[in-house]
């Protein structure tokens, strides 16, 4: 079951509820939020972090570390095709297919 996103006004009445004395539990149960969120936003806010997450997980791709190879192959020839662009393949001995190059590159742009 996926949750629903919690504003950024009721986390921070949970982190000021903990800030004065309350458990993470009693904070949620004031606040009718999760005690397992509560917990996770109190535990961050220890670790410096005061804002909300976006939701969702982070996209990540097999190209993110050589992001600068492939923007270094496309500043020398601008009109580069997705076919040509697998010479990080030739580079790398890597299975890169061509949805993978678009939808890199659309993230990347």
């Amino acid at each position: 079951m996926i949750g629903r996103a919690q504003s950024s006004d009721l986390r921070e009445r949970v982190l000021k509820a903990s800030q004065e004395g309350h458990s993470a539990r009693q904070a949620a149960t004031r606040f009718g939020v999760s005690a397992s969120s509560a917990i996770r936003w109190i535990a961050r806010a220890g670790q410096g972090e005061t804002r909300l997450r976006k939701p969702g997980r982070k996209s990540t791709s097999l190209l993110d570390p050589y992001e600068e190879f492939v923007r270094a192959l496309i500043k020398e020839k601008k009109d580069i095709t997705l076919d040509e662009g697998g010479h990080l393949a030739e580079y790398r001995d890597m299975k890169i297919s061509r949805s993978m190059q678009s939808k890199w590159a659309c993230r990347a742009a």
